[in-house]
């Protein structure tokens, strides 16, 4: 009985990772929280703090099928998506930024840059599948 119920547990467990594997690949639409946020300019030392505090948002939903990246304020389009074996790399501009959404495939862990010619935005977080 025991190894029938690990058996069970075991195949459960491949069968939720692999649906997992599928929820950050690009194909489904994602609700992003951002959980920390650091702001670099050239010659100053960097500001860590909440996203609101830097002016980022909480929460940003990312539309493949629309090429989009939807926050509470704007829509950035989406210029290009590159997939790698572990990542999702997602670009585009904005309000004279350059941005890049690095997205863990396995994990839906999120890291964000946003950079100008006076400094950088970085954000962490994580997504979810809508």
């Amino acid at each position: 009985m025991k190894k029938l119920l690990r058996a069970a547990v075991t195949t459960m467990g491949f069968a939720t990772a692999s649906a997992m594997a599928g929820d950050f690949d690009g194909s489904k639409t994602l609700i992003c929280a951002s959980e920390e946020a650091i702001e670099c300019t050239p010659g100053a030392p960097c500001s860590r703090g909440a996203p609101e505090a830097l002016g980022a948002p909480n929460f940003m939903r990312i539309d493949f099928a629309a090429k989009a990246v939807v926050g509470p304020k704007r829509t950035s389009t989406i210029a290009a998506v590159e997939k790698t074996e572990a990542e999702l790399l997602v670009q585009g501009t904005e309000l004279g930024f350059g941005w890049t959404i690095a997205l863990d495939q396995a994990s839906g862990r999120m890291t964000v840059t946003l950079a100008d010619r006076e400094g950088a935005f970085v954000l962490f977080g994580v997504c979810t599948p809508l």
